[in-house]
């Protein structure tokens, strides 16, 4: 069992790498699920969990980075509900492409890169039994990691991202079944 796996339910604080966001080159206008320190996300604005990022979904100003809690069977839903209603932006989530949820959202996206190797998320808490430590990255987690892009500006860093390695990029299409 994969480490991530182990720690279901422990926390949902991982932090996405710099690496990521040198790979995407732009600056965001708000983070939306920041992680207390706001160490890593390019951005002028932070909502916290504290903040309750969600609640403040219709004010989102601009630009949005969204890494949102991973946690629980349909814990992204209303998350990407709103990140996807304010159609400006990037969202960071797994790659689970049989999930019901990702055969909701992926097809609203601009384009989806798909990250080409596991991202090794950054702790956000300690625990010395899965030798985890605040403020260093976690072990590989189970499954790979997706950007979705929603808006132009998103398409455009996502495609830099591609360019720069990061992954490889997709565009959904939408084929309508027959009545």
């Amino acid at each position: 069992m994969a480490l991530h796996e182990q720690c279901v339910g422990k926390s949902d604080e991982w932090y996405t790498p710099p690496h990521v966001f040198q790979a995407l080159g732009c600056e965001f206008d708000i983070d939306v699920a920041s992680p207390p320190l706001r160490q890593y996300v390019p951005t002028r604005l932070w909502l916290t969990k504290e903040d309750d990022g969600l609640k403040y979904a219709p004010y989102w100003p601009g630009f949005v980075w969204m890494n949102a809690p991973f946690g629980g069977r349909n814990g992204l839903a209303p998350w990407l509900d709103a990140f996807f209603e304010h159609g400006d932006g990037i969202a960071l989530v797994p790659d689970r492409t049989s999930a019901p949820w990702w055969q909701r959202f992926a097809p609203r996206a601009d384009v989806v890169l798909f990250v080409g190797r596991k991202i090794r998320f950054i702790a956000g808490f300690d625990d010395p039994e899965y030798g985890i430590e605040r403020g260093k990255p976690g072990k590989s987690p189970a499954q790979g990691t997706a950007l979705l892009a929603a808006g132009a500006r998103g398409a455009e860093a996502l495609q830099r991202a591609a360019s720069n390695g990061l992954g490889r990029l997709f565009k959904p299409i939408a084929i309508t079944a027959e009545e």
